[in-house]
């Protein structure tokens, strides 16, 4: 990061809505279903497990439905949604002077490599709790409550509500 690039503040949460929605409302418009995230990163790791194994991937009753001749993991669109997300935080991280080498933002009382860890944990349970269930948060939360799905609606409430109870255990670490 070049050295006179000052911090820019986050974004008004009120905008990012509007704008998260209008998002939202274009996917449903352009490509006929809401947003998620699940089936991108799913879709990569099956076609790097086809380089590595591609007779038992094709072979695997549920892996065999991504891959194997006349399929290809780049057929779905949240690959490349997946990819802009990633790209456009990167984008936007530079773009608001919060992109430094080596920083890794994390409490007092844990390390970097403890931070990372527990990330990179939190992540996998998350992706393989994403592809149990179906579906991902993103997707149940923005499309489904788009939708007025109660389901949705319910899923969300009870997320806010494990949060605010996990979130006294947790903030030790960041004190």
């Amino acid at each position: 990061m070049p050295g006179n690039k000052t911090e820019q503040p986050f974004w008004n949460p009120y905008l990012a809505g509007v704008a998260l929605g209008l998002l939202l409302l274009a996917t449903f418009a352009i490509m006929g279903w809401g947003l998620g995230s699940s089936s991108g990163p799913t879709r990569l790791a099956f076609g790097a497990l086809h380089l590595l194994a591609p007779t038992w991937a094709e072979a695997n009753g549920y892996i065999g439905h991504y891959v194997g001749p006349g399929k290809n993991i780049l057929d779905d669109w949240m690959v490349f949604e997946v990819l802009g997300v990633l790209l456009g935080g990167v984008v936007g991280s530079y773009s608001a002077g919060r992109m430094r080498s080596g920083f890794v933002d994390k409490g007092p009382r844990i390390s970097v490599n403890s931070r990372l860890a527990l990330a990179l944990t939190g992540g996998v349970i998350m992706g393989v709790a994403a592809r149990l269930a179906r579906g991902c948060t993103s997707g149940q939360a923005l499309t489904g409550g788009s939708m007025l799905a109660v389901g949705s609606w319910l899923f969300m409430l009870a997320v806010f509500a494990g949060a605010y109870l996990t979130a006294p255990l947790v903030r030790r670490a960041w004190r």
